[in-house]
C-alpha cells in the first residue's frame, strides 16, 4: 500500500524525471510538487488527472488513491476510529437516496 505522494514520486523516478520537468508540465512551482509527493498538500481533481495523462496511467486510480489519503489523513487527525468509517458509508448510502430520490 502507498500514497498517492509516493505513487506520483515513484512514477516520476520510473521515468527518470526531476522535479523541475514535471513541475512545469504540470504548470506549478516545484515546491508543490515536493508537497504533493511527501503527502503535505492534495492536488486538486484537475491536477490528478494531468499527473495520470503525463504519466500515462489511469486517472480514476489516481483519484482514488488520493481521495482515500484525505480520508485517511482526517481521520488520523481526529483520532477516530474504524466505527467512524461504517457511520460514513451508511450516511453515503443516506446521502444517495436524497439525491437519487
Amino acid at each position: 500500500m502507498t500514497t498517492f505522494g509516493e505513487t506520483i514520486k515513484q512514477l516520476r523516478e520510473e521515468q527518470n524525471l526531476p522535479q523541475r520537468k514535471v513541475a512545469a508540465y504540470l504548470d506549478i512551482d516545484t515546491s508543490l510538487l515536493a508537497k504533493y509527493e511527501r503527502n503535505v498538500r492534495q492536488p486538486s481533481k484537475e491536477l490528478i488527472i494531468k499527473i495520470a495523462a503525463l504519466f500515462k496511467v489511469n486517472s480514476e486510480a489516481l483519484i482514488s488513491e488520493a481521495l482515500t489519503d484525505k480520508i485517511a489523513y482526517q481521520i488520523l487527525e481526529e483520532e477516530a476510529d474504524s466505527k467512524l468509517l461504517r457511520v460514513a458509508e451508511n450516511k453515503v448510502e443516506y446521502l444517495k437516496k436524497q439525491n437519487n430520490g
